[in-house]
């Protein structure tokens, strides 16, 4: 496997899974805190995978069981960003009953969604592992998950794109329709933004092209064009300026990639990782 992901500090973190944590228990675990009487204080669980994949986010979901009851003790079996097979323990988890049963599925539910991104997102990388080209996800992911999905295709092998409209300038086709042109666009946003920000242009046509390196932008996207184009698009941009970064979108399935990256793209971004991934089914047991 690539480089495991970094996940954010849990000065971050902790909110959301604060917030997760109370969508789920609202008023109270109604059938846990009925169940377990006071002198009932501890037990042991495995997570085990039911199909096989790679897994991310059991240091998230150990921190969920430990903003219930610090003193669970969430052992990873398995590595994070390491391929299971079905049947195979992948954690086991010693503490506080309650906690263990009452954060079961928000943890579950975490680790299976971030495990499904990195399995798919990992298929996509292998597919590409011996040509030039590296994936980059996409800001397509889900309102509140942002931060988690993009570790977990970095936990795949992808590399992150921008994390928000903040990180860098992104000039797409209706900022450029709002300009007026690419090169209206350009200078009127680089003489507001601060160093070191990069600049990138999306680009559907040849001319397209031709306009973003006149106006010496950092990246340029080739925007769903025919693999013809892209390698004209590619020749034009090496031969003119070879520190332009070159990146690929649109139309990327397993079936495409290789041929897409054999045309000399730097990059290759795609949603599907995360908008096509299937969560990878784990489960939990009590075994005391």
């Amino acid at each position: 496997m690539s480089k495991v992901g970094v996940l954010p500090p849990w000065l971050v973190l902790d909110p959301l899974l604060r917030g997760w944590l109370l969508e789920d228990v609202g008023r109270g675990d109604r059938t846990t805190n009925s169940l377990l009487s006071e002198d009932v204080t501890s037990g042991t669980a495995k997570w085990i995978a039911k199909a096989p994949g790679v897994i991310a986010g059991l240091p998230i979901a150990a921190r969920v069981f430990q903003l219930l009851n610090e003193k669970v003790d969430f052992v990873a079996v398995v590595a994070e960003g390491a391929r299971c097979e079905s049947g195979q323990v992948i954690a086991e988890i010693k503490g506080s009953l309650d906690a263990l049963l009452t954060g079961e599925r928000v943890a579950l539910n975490l680790a299976m969604r971030l495990s499904g991104i990195a399995t798919l997102t990992n298929i996509y990388v292998e597919k590409i592992a011996d040509l030039p080209a590296r994936l980059v996800d996409t800001r397509k992911t889900t309102p509140g998950l942002r931060l988690l999905e993009k570790y977990a295709t970095a936990v795949g092998g992808a590399i992150n794109h921008r994390m928000g409209l903040d990180d860098a300038v992104m000039i797409k086709d209706n900022h450029i329709a709002a300009a007026g042109g690419i090169g209206q666009a350009i200078t009127c946003i680089r003489s507001q933004i601060p160093y070191p920000l990069t600049i990138e242009v999306e680009t559907e046509s040849i001319e397209q092209v031709k306009e973003a390196l006149h106006y010496k932008v950092d990246i340029i996207m080739l925007d769903n064009m025919c693999l013809d184009k892209m390698r004209e698009a590619v020749h034009l941009i090496r031969q003119q300026n070879s520190l332009v970064k070159i990146e690929a979108s649109g139309n990327v399935t397993l079936d495409t990639i290789c041929a897409i990256a054999g045309t000399g793209v730097d990059y290759i971004s795609s949603s599907a990782p995360i908008t096509q991934s299937k969560w990878l089914d784990l489960s939990m047991k009590i075994i005391n």
